[in-house]
């Protein structure tokens, strides 16, 4: 007898067995109900370069990524921005996703060379006036927008981007004038978006705009630029804004998870992420370079000028954290207290080779962002994930994309149940779009964009987070 005959042999046995005795009542438990707080604010996010298209519309000037994804070998494809999902024509569809989705939030970017083509200089009104009605029709369909002033698409006129220090001056300047013209429809901006990849992945790695390799101590002094920049923006929005507004920062930090919840891998893990963003938002958090930071960067350490440390550690309203994976780490006897556990071949990932699953890497982004710094108020500014996501029979059942948001959003709810002041989630990313060195073949969004029609479809996932909005808990 084969194994196949024998399991259904058995089955039809334990059937005809089953049928013989009576079945017995099943106790029905009610799940305990775990909601998010009516006044979290539930959004999606995405950025202009990689949405809007119209790159050579109403005096938009050139950036950084429009001369990176024209070079050769640089992005996977040979794709550009310079239609992308057509949003900058498509906006008002944009909305409606939004609107059908019911959340209350949009963060969104402003591209800087639309405003100001050399990166400085005389105003673009055309530009000003598209974000004006851009932000009109998010209100008229009570969506409140985040405004992210930089998502990494630089003015590509500006004499030496980030490696020179007026760069951060002209986005001071850039950053003023946009609160000036919009803080009476926008309440909440946030300066740059994940530093760390316009500075390392552009000037260190290459595999970002610009594309340069540059000695260390050239890409630590990129680096200060780059958080100076947040810095004086934060003081420029302060000044110009013709009303109160909120103003925080979209930053990436890297996350270190105790690989056992016990008190002496907490303290490690924690210790090991305010350590691993020393040039970044420990910075700003801080007002401060760590002294372990300056002592490892040693001659290559950045060029600090008065006034520069005061300006990057300016207080903040909020802090968003981008967060899609992070790393494990245990605490050992080592001089810095840590040790970061190397990734295994088995460890799940995504349709990306960084993407790993990790789910508990945003509740601990949460927690040692309250912990290390006690910000007013945390926001989850990204987080998403690519998928392979089929399309059949004019579907896209991203089931994978599901599991992925289901678990993670899972972890923030723990977090909110501790009582850390997370206070939103930006769901990365509204539509399918320009995905910057993978051009078009990473999919993130919840709804599939048609890239030759430029139409919308929602995915399965677009149904289960407008589910979870609606009830205000994980379904």
């Amino acid at each position: 007898m084969e194994r196949r005959d024998f399991l259904s042999g058995g089955l039809k046995l334990g059937a005809g067995a089953m049928a013989l005795t009576s079945t017995p009542a099943l106790t029905k438990i009610k799940p305990v109900e775990k909601r998010f707080p009516k006044s979290f604010k539930w959004g999606c996010a995405t950025a202009a370069y990689q949405i809007e298209g119209a790159a050579h519309e109403d005096g938009r000037g050139l950036t950084n990524w429009d001369v990176f994804s024209h070079t050769p070998g640089k992005v996977k494809g040979g794709d550009t921005g310079d239609v992308a999902c057509d949003s900058y024509h498509r906006y008002r569809e944009d909305t409606k996703l939004l609107k059908d989705l019911g959340v209350s939030t949009y963060r969104m970017s402003v591209a800087w060379s639309r405003i100001f083509p050399e990166g400085r200089g005389k105003p673009n009104q055309l530009g000003v006036d598209h974000y004006k009605r851009v932000i009109d029709n998010l209100l008229e369909n009570n969506i409140e927008p985040y405004l992210t002033l930089f998502h990494w698409d630089l003015p590509a006129a500006l004499p030496g981007g980030w490696q020179s220090r007026d760069t951060a001056l002209a986005y001071a300047d850039y950053a003023g004038y946009i609160a000036g013209q919009l803080s009476d429809r926008v309440k909440q901006f946030m300066t740059v978006n994940e530093i760390v990849c316009y500075t390392d992945l552009g000037h260190i790695t290459g595999q970002f705009a610009p594309g340069l390799h540059l000695h260390y101590k050239d890409a630590c002094q990129v680096r200060h630029h780059g958080v100076l920049a947040h810095g004086l923006g934060v003081q420029a929005i302060r000044a110009h804004a013709s009303s109160d507004v909120r103003v925080g920062i979209a930053d990436n930090p890297r996350i270190s998870i105790p690989v056992i919840e016990t008190a002496e891998h907490i303290a490690a893990a924690q210790r090991a992420t305010r350590e691993e963003n020393a040039p970044f938002l420990t910075a700003i958090m801080e007002g401060k370079y760590l002294d372990s930071y300056l002592e490892s960067a040693g001659a290559s350490a950045p060029k600090v000028e008065a006034g520069d440390m005061a300006a990057i550690g300016s207080p903040l309203d909020f802090v968003g954290v981008n967060i899609y994976t992070g790393q494990y780490v245990r605490a050992d006897d080592s001089k810095r207290g840590y040790s970061i556990i190397p990734r295994q071949k088995t460890s799940p990932y995504m349709t990306l080779p960084w993407l790993l699953v990790e789910p508990e890497s945003v509740y601990w982004a949460v927690r040692h962002t309250a912990e290390l710094w006690n910000p007013k108020t945390i926001y989850m500014s990204e987080n998403g994930c690519s998928s392979s996501d089929s399309f059949v029979s004019g579907r896209v059942d991203d089931a994978d994309r599901i599991m992925y948001l289901r678990n993670y959003i899972g972890q923030l709810q723990r977090a909110v149940a501790e009582g850390y002041p997370l206070a939103g989630y930006f769901l990365w990313s509204l539509v399918d779009n320009f995905e910057w060195a993978e051009g078009y073949s990473a999919r993130f969004g919840i709804h599939y964009t048609d890239y030759a029609t430029q139409q919308r479809i929602p995915k399965l996932s677009a149904a289960w987070y407008r589910e979870l909005i609606a009830k205000g808990k994980v379904v």
